[in-house]
């Protein structure tokens, strides 16, 4: 994994700041930031390292950014990559923009072509281990649309990391015990006491979905009234089997897979919340009051402190959570990744106070919170659920618009922002739907290769890509060598979002291509440099499209 060109730049300024000792004794390094300007005029990369570095110096930004440059400049000559760049040139309030050149374009076909769907690979995490828990629904419904969302993040969001070199473990935490599933084993063993012509007591905060009815028509029908006199925990495993199968089915079709399922039982089973209790007490972190044991989270950066112990005896949500993040961190993760929904944003500041009275650092623990999702069809809202209990699932969402479609549009937008969804565009086989948009570049790409391997054979390594010289051959050339900065920024993020709005401009910059210019002609040396450029385009939309859980088809 050799650096980009923006590693390169960037650990050049960061010695360039080491020559305005001599004019700035008092200077502290500030770490460079590099940025995609969207205005190509300014530039293919732009730091503002010059003003952030005249607010702690009290200097000219301009000054100072004509200092970096000349020390980046001879820096560059010394290290042989002066020749990568075209031009630098600072802007107003001393930004310094940065221009590839033609000869760094060009080599990108030849990286593409030397590592495949392998391309953008760069070692931003060094192979440090993350672990990553998202979805984790209580094994108590089906999936919801929610849930989809979360996957769908969660999942690409592990593909990306592993591309930018994390040892990444996709983890599902099974709420399999506590006041929820003891619910859910009320409600069944309820609907299956009815299902035998008995009188079921069905809880008043129970489970009116007709999933429920199903599970218990289930054992109904295999066992009779074999478990008439069974006793809740029966009821309790069999519903939670039958749940998780159904969970798992539907992450699968979705092109979701976890490495480890982790059951909240095991926790209880292993003393490992009592133990985490323990040592959190003895070091003096938790005290009793009105017959409950509490965690002094407030001194840690909560809003008030926590019970973790009821006075009834029985354990609060914050317990096990303690005990399993603590486990974590001794499985050898160095980085935790939770991707939650809008209703546990306020939960965040009691998890970190927990993670730093166990010693660990709660930088090292990170939150995603991924907000809710509308379904649409057209312009009509999808009611979300009924008065019945029923309410919109994935596998419904699956069953109607397909993995790809789903996938993509529950990406479609940051995870900070509401999704609107809509179910019409998402199952349209026309460039309207954003999916098909990028897929159908793809198709076609491959179709252009394929109906020119008789008449070019061998056009990758023949090709001189210096005849690529339009303005929208050059405009696709920068763009693909901006994969890596891409990959890096949504690892650094945690926001698959860059990589979706990259493919989808990719996807553009190729259809604005196709409609100018013809990839196959009669001029043979520009027909097998556009090949090369054609097959680039489309291992890299593949590449996208494989992070993001998308197919990438050759026929549409």
């Amino acid at each position: 994994m050799n650096k980009n060109l923006g590693d390169i730049i960037r650990d050049i300024l960061v010695a360039c700041q080491e020559s305005l000792k001599s004019e700035f004794p008092a200077i502290k390094a500030i770490p460079v930031e590099l940025e995609m300007p969207k205005d190509k005029n300014n530039g293919d990369l732009s730091t503002n390292l010059a003003f952030k570095l005249s607010r702690q110096l009290g200097g000219n930004p301009q000054e100072i950014a004509k200092i970096l440059i000349e020390n980046l400049k001879s820096l560059a000559e010394e290290k042989g990559v002066s020749e990568l760049l075209d031009n630098i040139e600072i802007k107003s309030a001393g930004f310094i923009n940065f221009w590839f050149s033609k000869k760094y374009l060009y080599g990108v076909l030849e990286e593409i072509e030397k590592n495949k769907e392998d391309y953008g690979r760069i070692n931003v995490g060094k192979g440090k281990k993350i672990h990553i828990e998202f979805v984790s629904a209580n094994p108590t419904g089906p999936l919801t649309i929610a849930h989809g969302r979360q996957a769908a993040v969660g999942d690409s969001l592990a593909n990306i990391l592993k591309a930018v070199n994390y040892k990444v473990q996709k983890e599902y935490y099974i709420n399999d015990e506590g006041t929820q599933i003891e619910i859910l084993g009320r409600s069944i063993m309820a609907r299956y006491m009815e299902a035998l012509g008995m009188k079921g007591d069905f809880p008043d905060n129970g489970y009116k979905g007709r999933y429920i009815y199903d599970i218990a028509k289930e054992i109904q029908e295999k066992y009779g009234d074999k478990n008439k006199d069974a006793d809740l925990n029966y009821f309790i495993e069999f519903g939670v089997k039958v749940i998780m199968k159904t969970i798992e089915d539907d992450l699968e079709d979705f092109n979701v897979k976890f490495d480890v399922w982790y059951s909240q039982k095991s926790l209880t089973q292993k003393d490992m919340i009592k133990k985490v209790l323990e040592t959190l007490k003895k070091d003096g972190y938790l005290y009793d009051k009105d017959g409950a044991l509490w965690f002094s989270s407030q001194n840690l950066g909560d809003d008030k402190d926590r019970v973790v112990i009821k006075s009834n005896g029985s354990y609060t949500y914050l317990a096990p959570d303690i005990a399993y993040h603590d486990d974590k961190f001794k499985r050898g993760f160095e980085k935790l990744i939770n991707i939650w929904g809008p209703d546990h944003h306020g939960y965040i500041p009691r998890l970190k106070a927990a993670v730093k009275a166990l010693g660990y650092n709660p930088d090292d623990v990170s939150i995603v919170i991924i907000q809710l999702a509308t379904l649409y069809r057209g312009n009509e809202v999808v009611p979300m659920s009924t008065r019945e209990g029923q309410f919109v699932t994935l596998r419904e969402v699956i069953n109607e618009v397909g993995r790809d479609a789903g996938r993509f549009f529950f990406l479609m937008r940051k995870t900070d922002s509401h999704l609107d969804f809509d179910l019409e565009l998402a199952k349209k086989t026309s460039l309207d739907n954003p999916v098909y948009y990028i897929q159908y570049a793809h198709a076609r790409i491959a179709n252009i290769l394929d109906f020119a391997k008789d008449k070019y054979p061998n056009y990758n390594t023949t090709a001189d890509p210096a005849l690529l010289n339009t303005e929208e051959e050059i405009d696709i050339l920068k763009h693909i060598r901006k994969l890596p900065y891409v990959l890096a920024a949504a690892a650094e993020s945690l926001e698959p979002y860059f990589v979706v709005l990259y493919v989808q401009n990719l996807a553009a910059l190729f259809h604005r291509f196709y409609t100018k210019h013809r990839v196959v002609t009669d001029d043979e040396p520009l027909s097998r440099a556009r090949l090369e450029l054609a097959y680039g385009v489309k291992t890299v939309l593949a590449r996208c499209l494989s992070l993001l859980g998308v197919s990438a088809p050759t026929n549409m």
